[in-house]
C-alpha cells in the first residue's frame, strides 16, 4: 500500500525573501517572527471599529498601547531653554478624545513640524506609544501615528482600504508599531491560500470549522465580527488538536510497552503496614490507591499523575504504592527536587514504617525491607553502602535527588519510580531513571500545585490523572491576611506580636523572603514600579531579615535561617532542630515551599508576598496548619490597594481551594506559558486556544485525537497532519513529549 508522503509546508519560507531583509531583521530580533508561517500565525490581539473610540480611561500604566482616537485640540508653545535660550523651543501638546476620557499627547523640539501640520481638530488616527504620567495625567510622549484618512498619502490609505470596518490592532513592540505589522501581514497574506491544514476534512467538516487559507485571511482581514469569531473557533482547534494528537500517540506508544506486573502478596509488607496504621486513610486516599493498584496489576508501564492539595496525603499514597512494587519483588525510586526534600520524605517514610523500614537489621520486622537515602553530599562510606543496597536488591526503597541518575547507581529491579514535584526535573533526568529498570518501570508524578482539568489535558496529557482533593482528618483551618506595610505600618508590628504570640503558646514560626541577601543580582527585582521604589519597605532578604527580627520585634527568640545556598549538612541540621521544637522562628526562602513537615509550627509571614505567584504562596501556606492548632498566614506587602497584585494576593487570603487559585493564576499569566519554558519552544506557545475558556474545545479535540490515532498511529493517510506535528514540535518539545 503506499503511504501518502508528509506535504511540504510552502510558509516555511523566511519573510526576508517577501518583505525585504531590514524589515525581517526587526521582526525577528523584536517579535521572534523569522517565517511567513510565523507572522501569519501572529493574530491580532483586539480589532477598532472604524465608527468607534477606543476607552482611553482603562489604559495600562508602563505599557506599550496601541489606540483609535480623535484630535480634540492641539497648541504649540514657544519657551526658552538652555538649547534654545531666545524663546525658539517648541512643544507640542495634543489632546485626544473617544468621548469618554482624554489623553494628552506631547512632542518636542523638532519632531513638532509634522504632527503640528497633520495632527488637526478632528483627525482620527492610530496613536502607539508608552502610557506615562505627568502632572498627575495619562500622556504619551512622542507617540508614533498613523492617519486614518484616504486621502492623507499613502500608508494611511493602505490601511483605509481594508475590507470592512475593523482595524487590527497587533501585539507590538516600541520599535515595531500595530500598522507596521498589519502592512507587512498585508503583504504575505495572499501566502496563506497555501498552508497545509492539519484537520482531517471529516473532523472539519462534521464541526463545520473554515478552511485553514480562508481562517488565515479572516483573523488578519476581517470584514465583520462574525469573521472574526469563526477564524478564532478554526485556529483554536488548530492547536488543540494538533497537540492532543501528540499527546495521543505518545500514550499510544506507551501502551505498547512491556512492563512488570507488580502485584501485592496478600500477607505481605503493605498488609503488615496497614494493620499497624494509627488512623484510617481518607476515602479519597483508598480510591486513588485503588486506581494506583488496578495500573500496577498491568503488563504495561503505568503512567500516572496524583495532584492533590497541600497536607492531602499524597505521600502515603506514594509510600502504600511502593511497599506493593516492594512486595512483588521489585524497587522503588522516589526522585525529590532538593536535598532538604529528599531528607524530609526520607525521615517520614522511615518514622511512618517503623520497622518494617530495617529490613536486614536487628530488630527488623519479618516483611520488612530497607529504605536508603542517596543525595549528592553524603559521606562517601555511606555512598558506597547505599549503592551496594540497591545493587543488591537488599533495599526496597530509595529516596533521592538527581544523584540518583548517575551512571553509577544500579538497581536489582527498579519497578516504580515516583517523581516528586514533576515541574522541576528536565526530561533527560526523568528519562534516565526510568532507563534504570530491566524494563520500563511503572511511573508515579506527585504534585501539590493543583492543575486545572484543562491543563492537566494539555501539559500533562500523556498522563492518566488522579485527584486527592479531601484533606484528612486532624488538619486544621488556616486563616490568611493581607499585610498592607506601606499605608498601615502598624499592621505589620501586629503580624511580629502574633508570631511572638504563638511562640509563647508552645507553637513555632516561618518567614519567607524571596532572596537569600548576599547575591548581587535578586531575583524578583525585575518587576520594579512605581511602588516598588517606596522608601519605606521591609528588607527582602534571608540574612536581613533575620539579623532585623533578631535584634528588633522578636528579640529574646531563637531564630535561625534556611536557604538554598547553605552547606546540605547545615540545612538539615536547621530543620532537625526546627522539627525537635528547639528553634522558635525559621528565616527561609522558598526551600520550604514543598514537602517539610513541622505540625507545631502554626504561623507564616511571607515577606514582599506580590513577588510571589498565586500557586507558590498557597504551596507555602500548605507549611502551616499541619497539627491540631489552627495555622495563621501574614501576606506582607507594600503594593498600593488598587494595583493588579494586591487583588492576586487577596484572592488568595481569601480562598484555601487550591484549584480555584490555580484558575486565578492561570487567568493572570499569559496562556502561551502555561506549557512553562522548559516545555515548549517559543513556536509552540498556544496563541490563539486559552486553557481556562476553552476547556470544552479541548476536551473534544482530546477525543478526536484518541480515535484519529487509534486508527492511524502513524499517521500515514494525514499528510497534512504530520506536516503540522512537524512544524508545531520542536526538538525540545519532542523530547518532552517522547520522555515525559
Amino acid at each position: 500500500m503506499d503511504l501518502v508522503p508528509a506535504l511540504r509546508e510552502p510558509l516555511e519560507q523566511p519573510l526576508k525573501s517577501v518583505l525585504g531583509a531590514a524589515t525581517a531583521k526587526v521582526m525577528a530580533e523584536h517579535l521572534g517572527l523569522h517565517t511567513l508561517g510565523d507572522l501569519l500565525h501572529h493574530y491580532p490581539r483586539r480589532y477598532e471599529e472604524r465608527g468607534q473610540l477606543t476607552q482611553l480611561a482603562d489604559l495600562p500604566m508602563d505599557e506599550h498601547v496601541t489606540v483609535v482616537a480623535q484630535v480634540a485640540d492641539a497648541r504649540l508653545h514657544t519657551f526658552a531653554s538652555a538649547k534654545a535660550p531666545r524663546g525658539k523651543g517648541q512643544r507640542l501638546e495634543v489632546t485626544i478624545t473617544d468621548g469618554s476620557g482624554r489623553l494628552q499627547l506631547v512632542f518636542f523640539g523638532h519632531g513638532v513640524h509634522k504632527p503640528h501640520k497633520e495632527l488637526l481638530p478632528g483627525t482620527r488616527a492610530l496613536f502607539a506609544g508608552k502610557v506615562s504620567v505627568f502632572n498627575r495625567r495619562l500622556q504619551l510622549a512622542h507617540p508614533a501615528y498613523e492617519l486614518l484618512r484616504g486621502d492623507t498619502g499613502e500608508a494611511a490609505h493602505a490601511i483605509d482600504s481594508w475590507a470592512g470596518a475593523l482595524i487590527p490592532i497587533y501585539p507590538a513592540t516600541a520599535k515595531l508599531e500595530s500598522w507596521k505589522i498589519a502592512k507587512a501581514v498585508q503583504t504575505v497574506l495572499p501566502s496563506a491560500q497555501e498552508a497545509v491544514d492539519p484537520l482531517p476534512e471529516s473532523l472539519r467538516e462534521g464541526r463545520n470549522l473554515l478552511p485553514l487559507p480562508e481562517a488565515l485571511l479572516k483573523i488578519h482581514q476581517p470584514r465583520t465580527k462574525a469573521d472574526t469569531f469563526a477564524a478564532r473557533d478554526r485556529l483554536k482547534w488548530d492547536e488543540a488538536f494538533v497537540l492532543q494528537v501528540a499527546l495521543a500517540r505518545r500514550r499510544h506508544a506507551d501502551a505498547q510497552l512491556p512492563a512488570v506486573a507488580r502485584t501485592p502478596s496478600p500477607d505481605g509488607l503493605l498488609t503488615t503496614f496497614d494493620a499497624r496504621l494509627p488512623f484510617t486513610l481518607t476515602d479519597g486516599q483508598q480510591k486513588v490507591s485503588r486506581e494506583i493498584f488496578g495500573d500496577l496489576a498491568t503488563e504495561h508501564p503505568m503512567h500516572r499523575l496524583l495532584q492533590g492539595e497541600v497536607g492531602s496525603g499524597k505521600t502515603m499514597v506514594a509510600l502504600r504504592a511502593m511497599l506493593a512494587v516492594v512486595d512483588a519483588d521489585g524497587q522503588a525510586a522516589m526522585l525529590a527536587p532538593t536535598e532538604v526534600l529528599a531528607q524530609q520524605h526520607h525521615r517520614s517514610v522511615t518514622e511512618m514504617m517503623g520497622e518494617l523500614a530495617e529490613g536486614g537489621m536487628l530488630g527488623g520486622a519479618e516483611h520488612a525491607t530497607k529504605v536508603v537515602l542517596l543525595t549528592g553530599s553524603m559521606g562517601a562510606a555511606a555512598r558506597r553502602q547505599a549503592l551496594l543496597d540497591l545493587a543488591t536488591g537488599e533495599a526496597g526503597i530509595v529516596i533521592g535527588t538527581h544523584a540518583l541518575i548517575e551512571d553509577k547507581v544500579q538497581f536489582h529491579d527498579l519497578g516504580l519510580v515516583v517523581v516528586d514535584e514533576q515541574h522541576r526535573f528536565g526530561v533527560e533526568q526523568r528519562d534516565a531513571l526510568r532507563g534504570k529498570g530491566k524494563q520500563p518501570p511503572h511511573l508515579l508524578v506527585m504534585t501539590a500545585t493543583p492543575i486545572p482539568r484543562t491543563v492537566a489535558m494539555t501539559v500533562f496529557g500523556d498522563l492518566e490523572t488522579s485527584v486527592l482533593d479531601q484533606l484528612p482528618a486532624g488538619r486544621s483551618p488556616i486563616a490568611s491576611h493581607v499585610v498592607p506595610a506601606a499605608d498601615k505600618p502598624h499592621f505589620l508590628a501586629r503580624a511580629w506580636d502574633r508570631v511572638r504570640e504563638e511562640v509563647e503558646n508552645g507553637h513555632q514560626a516561618y518567614v519567607v523572603c524571596p532572596r537569600i541577601g548576599d547575591e548581587e543580582d535578586a531575583p524578583g527585582k525585575g518587576r520594579k514600579s512605581a511602588e516598588d521604589e517606596a522608601e519605606k519597605r521591609p528588607p527582602l532578604a534571608v540574612l536581613e531579615v533575620a539579623d532585623q527580627l533578631a535584634n528588633g520585634p522578636l528579640q529574646g527568640l531563637k531564630v535561625e535561617v534556611l536557604h538554598g545556598r547553605m552547606q546540605p549538612d547545615d540545612k538539615d541540621a536547621v530543620m532537625r532542630r526546627f522539627a525537635a521544637g528547639e528553634t522558635d522562628v525559621l528565616v527561609a526562602t522558598t526551600v520550604i515551599e514543598v514537602g517539610v513537615n513541622v505540625p507545631n509550627a502554626t504561623a507564616m509571614v511571607i515577606m514582599d508576598a506580590d513577588r510571589f505567584g498565586v500557586s507558590q504562596l498557597h504551596q507555602l501556606r500548605g507549611r502551616v496548619g499541619r497539627g491540631s492548632a489552627p495555622g495563621l498566614c501574614l501576606l506582607v506587602t507594600d503594593m498600593p490597594e488598587a494595583s493588579a497584585a494586591r487583588a492576586r494576593l487577596n484572592a488568595v487570603a481569601a480562598t484555601l481551594d487550591g484549584f480555584e487559585l490555580s484558575r486565578i493564576d492561570l487567568e493572570q499569566r499569559r496562556e502561551g506559558d502555561v506549557l512553562g519554558q522548559a516545555q515548549s519552544g517559543a513556536r509552540t506557545s498556544l496563541r490563539m486556544l486559552a486553557v481556562i475558556e476553552d476547556e470544552e474545545i479541548i476536551a473534544e479535540a482530546r477525543e478526536e485525537a484518541a480515535a484519529v490515532v487509534a486508527e492511524d498511529p502513524e499517521l500515514e493517510h494525514l499528510p497534512g497532519l504530520r506536516t503540522a506535528l512537524d512544524a508545531l514540535l520542536d526538538e525540545e518539545r519532542e523530547q518532552y513529549l517522547e520522555k515525559g
